[in-house]
């Protein structure tokens, strides 16, 4: 089965990450959505992408069980090739809906960000949990959070890594439609499909005009986060938060 599955509905394609139950990404993955943007981009039937996952959760961040890379440098390395990427979902031209299930956890929470819209449910959890894994927040959102809360109240997400339920996220903008679990998927595909509805180019235009700049923001601020999490990756502290997180308790940083 493939990591992503990519169906079409009318002028909405629909984009279903299958990595199931949690959704872990990686580079591959990445690589696959954004492959899936820049084909509705080239398709001018294609006028939505509905982003959504298949298993408990939309996407619960980076994939750091099995083979990692062995030094610093191809750390590094991989990193940029996600994020090149990453770029590449964020460079898409046509609006992109997420359907949110289960949890949108650290670079999970990024991809639901890169979305224009996002449809949760109230048992939905979001959160930016990169220092309680003593990293660094990554996939733009050091950007795209602040753009949707507010440079306050998402700094308090980032430096506490607080969980947000879907009806506080709904009430300070960070998902856009709110509904039970069994609608999800269609409520998601409804508003794509009303999107889809309205004139391709003009919404296309629309869309252009609102994020002038947007990407040239990501890209900039990607510097220093990929600067960041280098550096972090190598940390006594960050082994630890992965350790404690698996193991799931308290983790035991100590500045190094």
């Amino acid at each position: 089965m493939s990591d992503l599955i990519v169906t079409r509905d009318g002028h909405v394609q629909i984009a279903e990450i299958n990595r199931p139950p949690h959704n872990y990404f990686d580079t591959k993955l990445i690589s696959l959505i954004a492959d899936a943007i820049e084909v509705a981009d080239a398709d001018p039937t294609l006028r939505v992408t509905l982003l959504c996952a298949n298993g408990k959760s939309f996407c619960a961040g980076a994939d750091f069980r099995g083979n990692q890379p062995t030094t610093p440098e191809e750390r590094r390395a991989d990193s940029r090739r996600l994020y090149n990427h990453g770029l590449r979902i964020f460079r898409g031209r046509k609006p992109i809906v997420a359907a949110v299930q289960g949890h949108a956890i650290g670079g999970g929470l990024g991809v639901a960000l890169a979305a224009d819209f996002r449809v949760a449910t109230p048992e939905t959890s979001f959160s930016a949990n990169f220092t309680r894994l003593g990293f660094h927040p990554g996939f733009g959102l050091t950007v795209t959070l602040p753009d949707l809360v507010g440079p306050t109240r998402a700094s308090l997400l980032m430096l506490t890594g607080r969980r947000v339920g879907g009806e506080e996220a709904y009430r300070i903008g960070l998902c856009d439609v709110l509904t039970d679990s069994d609608s999800l998927r269609a409520e998601a595909m409804k508003l794509a499909q009303e999107i889809a509805s309205s004139s391709p180019l003009g919404v296309t235009a629309t869309r252009e005009t609102l994020r002038l700049g947007l990407v040239e923001r990501i890209e900039q601020r990607l510097e220093r986060e990929l600067e960041m999490q280098s550096w972090l990756r190598e940390t006594f502290d960050f082994a630890e938060g992965v350790r404690a997180t698996a193991e799931r308790r308290p983790a035991n940083f100590q500045g190094r």
